[in-house]
């Protein structure tokens, strides 16, 4: 295992130098406070599947989640002096100087909410949006055209519960995510097991509920994480951290509606222990999917059908404890996983005729890794 803090590191942090402009960059968070919390940035060998150490921004705790503008200007992470404190916590907007990895602070703003766990921008660089757990809330917030956040334009607190006594007592939103169009933003709630759909005026950083469907409703407990769309637009697929399941929808785009066509297991068969869903992810051929396993610590893999159907291909260990987030690479070569507890990221290499991945390496050792995020 290579030793992240190594006097190589040390230097190249400390400098800002720089590995080679060609490569792309690689920013990971590190979910904690104190001086373990940083962003950290790396530039990745696209040949052999190797992460650098470039820099360190340590100005920030508990960057939980961290979302990149479409022009690849600024970044925006969560900053929380106390994660899920009662007093809100942030969305902190930086600038990204060249290609040497530094961030330069332009402003933060109030998340309105607590346990803030996910960020995303919309196609216009305009608006950024957040979902807070432990409140059960999501909220927008203008862009400036210097990258800089203004106040939360749109809160929207959601309400009920679910059937898990332990984890269901009221809504927790896991995450919201900006539909390809550009029209709509779908939230899953984990505390209610909903997603809910709101169409985006991303011009007034405004979010409103969907009438053509407000909300879709999964099986109880099963308590909905994260989602992503399909390359095509055609499908939308949510990972159940509470069920480990993935269910695949229908999304129609003219409507910003779902249809839920299939539900199926990331967990093998004879698999008696607890284990919890975390992240999924989509080859950008659109032929496989990636889905976590904290607890089995593993990745379920799955071949995608022309139809949208999942089926499961292998489950395969992911060389760390609580792989917490995923990244492929745009080629969809590669296949990036952070194992949060287990303070490593491990780099597959995806066989692209099978999906099956394979570990490129030893891990890396960083402090609690949360969030992966790719700058071309």
């Amino acid at each position: 295992m290579r030793p992240f803090l190594s006097l190589l590191t040390t230097v190249l942090m400390t400098t800002g130098a720089v590995f080679g402009t060609e490569d792309p960059l690689i920013f990971i968070s590190a979910f904690a406070d104190g001086e373990k919390g940083a962003i950290h940035a790396f530039t990745f060998d696209s040949k052999n599947g190797a992460l650098n150490p470039l820099h360190r921004t340590a100005d920030i705790q508990n960057p939980f989640f961290l979302a990149i503008s479409p022009d690849h200007h600024f970044l925006y992470a969560i900053n929380a002096e106390k994660f899920g404190d009662p007093g809100d916590e942030f969305v902190r907007a930086y600038a990204i100087e060249g290609r040497n990895g530094n961030l330069r602070k332009l402003n933060e703003q109030s998340a309105r909410g607590t346990g803030s766990c996910y960020l995303d921008v919309d196609a216009t660089g305009r608006m950024v949006v957040v979902a807070n757990y432990f409140s059960g809330s999501v909220a927008a917030l203008p862009v400036g055209k210097d990258g800089a956040l203004g106040e939360v334009a749109t809160f929207i607190q959601h309400h009920g519960s679910s059937i898990n006594p332990d984890r269901q007592k009221g809504p927790n939103a896991h995450s919201i995510v900006m539909s390809p169009d550009n029209r709509f933003a779908l939230a899953a709630d984990l505390g209610i097991d909903k997603i809910m759909n709101y169409r985006v005026d991303a011009s007034a950083a405004t979010l409103t509920a969907n009438e053509a469907q407000p909300f879709v409703k999964l099986q109880p407990g099963s308590g909905p994480r994260h989602l992503t769309f399909h390359p095509n637009g055609r499908a939308v697929y949510v990972i159940n951290e509470l069920k480990n399941t993935v269910t695949y929808f229908g999304y129609d785009k003219a409507t910003g509606s779902l249809t839920e066509l299939q539900t199926t297991s990331t967990l093998p068969a004879e698999f008696t222990g607890t284990s919890h869903c975390a992240d999924l992810k989509i080859t950008p051929d659109g032929r496989f999917l990636f889905g976590t396993n904290r607890g089995h610590d593993s990745i379920a893999v799955y071949r995608i059908a022309e139809d949208g159907k999942l089926t499961l291909n292998a489950i395969q260990p992911s060389h760390g404890k609580g792989p917490q987030n995923l990244l492929i690479t745009p080629d969809g070569q590669w296949l990036l996983c952070a194992n949060m507890p287990g303070n490593t990221v491990i780099v597959f290499k995806i066989d692209t005729a099978s999906g099956q991945i394979q570990a490129a390496g030893e891990p890396l050792s960083m402090p609690m890794p949360s969030c992966i995020r790719w700058l071309p």
